[in-house]
């Protein structure tokens, strides 16, 4: 045999066993570098040892006020500010004249215009004469006639530009704000005045959707201010909130008349108090603690320092708390946080 190529045959086979070695050198460092959980280790969680409570019969959502109205008053018309008839801070009824533009040249125009429609009353009642006599044409009489229709219209349009010099409140309220002084320029969309409802207020809460249907529209509800708390107040619902917002709470708005003298102001916080009719008694826990299904809810309960699962009945939900009224039993200890890695037979610890 040649010795050359058996020489190349033992280089071939000691090439594929060196390869075959690293392949398994590397395969056992890789397999060392892995991390093997330990299911005898103890998972540290968070516990509630649970006793039997009673439920309390008033749930209570915190919201704030706002005014029913509020508008920034401009003028219609351009002109220069002659009168300003309020201050801010003052109480103004609907309809008070505010502000006064200068109107003169406006009435001037007004003037020359009653002159004109003077002049061609007169002319149609002679030429209504002449015509029936035949002494003119009768379309000199339509002509005149058209124009004292023509006069007339420009009277109308320079009396509605005078009465739009004239700012007045659209409804009551307080001034809250002014943007204008005597000799200002006023002009069409430039705010002069801020007018601020607050006689009636909007009172805003937003819930979770397990607590959306405790509110009917158009019912009424108990609503009373953090700087007033002994004097409650009655809002009545007029807006649920369809879609929910960023945080997944649902919008509630009610309308409340304020305490006599206005003295809840836009901006104040409130809270809105109404009777829960599930009373009775029952283990409440941190909604969060609660896995599996809305069929079938069930929690973690720590027994001999081992998880074990169990089914559990939900009676009802308050805000992030659900209150359990069968499948536990009092001095049960339920696991509250930790649920991520947590299993059945899972060894436990908490403090």
């Amino acid at each position: 045999m040649n010795w050359k190529k058996i020489i190349a045959i033992l280089a071939g086979v000691a090439l594929v066993a060196a390869f075959v070695f690293k392949l398994k050198s590397n395969k056992e460092i890789a397999t060392e570098k892995i991390f093997h959980y330990d299911k005898e280790q103890a998972i540290q969680v968070e516990a509630q040892t649970l006793t039997l409570e009673k439920i309390d019969n008033e749930l209570v959502f915190n919201g704030n006020f706002d005014a029913n109205k509020e508008t920034k008053i401009s003028a219609e018309t351009q002109g220069k500010v002659n009168r300003v008839f309020v201050d801010a801070g003052d109480y103004v009824r609907q309809g008070q004249t505010l502000v006064q533009l200068d109107n003169s040249l406006l009435k001037l125009q007004l003037k020359s215009v009653d002159v004109q429609i003077e002049g061609l009353e007169m002319d149609v009642n002679r030429y209504t004469i002449l015509a029936q006599s035949e002494a003119i044409k009768g379309v000199q009489l339509e002509k005149t006639t058209l124009g004292l229709r023509t006069a007339k219209i420009q009277k109308l349009t320079l009396q509605e530009q005078i009465s739009k010099t004239t700012i007045k409140a659209p409804f009551s309220g307080v001034v809250t704000m002014q943007f204008t002084e005597v000799g200002a320029f006023a002009a069409p969309g430039v705010p002069l005045l801020q007018i601020t409802d607050i006689a009636i207020l909007k009172f805003t809460i937003s819930v979770s959707e397990n607590d959306l249907s405790l509110f009917q529209l158009g019912d009424t509800y108990t609503v009373t201010g953090d700087v007033y708390p002994n004097q409650p107040l009655t809002g009545k619902a007029t807006m649920i909130g369809s879609k929910a917002n960023m945080g997944g709470s649902y919008p509630i708005q009610f309308t409340v008349n304020n305490i006599k003298g206005s003295k809840i102001k836009a901006g104040m916080f409130g809270e809105v108090s109404l009777q829960n009719k599930a009373v009775g008694k029952g283990f409440l826990i941190p909604s969060s603690a609660i896995i599996g299904s809305s069929t079938d809810p069930q929690v973690y309960l720590v027994k001999e320092g081992k998880a074990q699962l169990q089914s559990v009945t939900v009676s009802q939900k308050i805000q992030n708390k659900s209150v359990i009224i069968n499948g536990i039993n009092e001095g049960d200890v339920v696991v509250t946080n930790g649920l991520i890695n947590l299993f059945e037979g899972a060894n436990v610890s908490f403090n």
